[in-house]
């Protein structure tokens, strides 16, 4: 029987890779509207966005006062005249991102291996427009017992509200057997935190932690958190299929 025999699992950065599907978007649309999009430009957005997706997460904005402003800022940013066109440069943006689904290597792999174990359940902050789409078109949606996208519910991480709604849909009533997993620690790992469930930071890209967050856990690889989450002789059967896992997290 597994450790956790729930797995809360983030999206973006976690099993799908955002950076490269922002790139993406954000290049598009930047050319649409005849605006900077090289390198510096992308990076000069991705902090201007960082800034704002933390002060979200610190309860200092709203989302919509988030997606009515980032491309405003941006243009500030990178010194050139605001167009007035911040929120439709946002919606296009936002429509752009939901047809890219880049799944992180070896993220198929681990849903199937960690599914044999544990109940999974999506948790995100990101937009229902966007997530929905992605979510589906990466095939991830089908290793999953609840997907919760945080405008459909109506709280957000780092909010225990999220994470509370999330257990009691899913039935869940044994938090020491919850791992919630994530790229983000303002809002992964800082959201389990304050909902009193253990947590582990994905630093995938060996990122340093200057946060004060501390997560329970911190892997660098689905690999490593297959010995997180499953006992010694789950570990002896990776690859295993149709085993039945026993959910002692309900």
């Amino acid at each position: 029987m597994a450790i956790y025999t729930c797995v809360l699992l983030d999206v973006d950065n976690t099993l799908l890779d955002f950076d490269a599907a922002e790139r993406q978007a954000l290049t598009d649309m930047l050319t649409e509207y005849d605006l900077p999009h090289d390198a510096a430009a992308c990076e000069t957005y991705h902090a201007v966005n960082r800034e704002l997706w933390d002060a979200l997460a610190k309860g200092q904005l709203t989302r919509k006062r988030l997606f009515q402003v980032r491309f405003s800022r941006f243009m500030q940013a990178v010194g050139v005249p605001d167009n007035g066109k911040g929120a439709a440069m946002n919606d296009r943006y936002e429509e752009l991102l939901s047809t890219h689904a880049d799944l992180l290597p070896g993220a198929l792999t681990a849903l199937e291996e960690l599914g044999e174990v544990a109940t999974l359940a999506i948790v995100s902050n990101g937009s229902i427009s966007v997530q929905e789409p992605r979510i589906a078109a990466s095939g991830i949606d089908r290793f999953m017992d609840g997907i919760y996208i945080s405008e459909k519910i109506g709280a957000a991480k780092p909010s225990a509200k999220f994470f509370e709604y999330a257990l009691r849909d899913l039935g869940i009533t044994n938090r020491r057997r919850v791992l919630v997993v994530g790229d983000d620690l303002l809002a992964d790992i800082k959201g389990g935190i304050n909902a009193g469930l253990d947590t582990c930071w994905v630093n995938f890209k060996n990122q340093e932690n200057n946060t004060g967050i501390q997560p329970k856990y911190t892997v660098t690889s689905f690999e490593e958190l297959y010995r997180i989450v499953m006992e010694p002789e789950e570990l002896e059967n990776l690859g295993v299929r149709n085993r039945r896992h026993s959910n002692e997290a309900l």
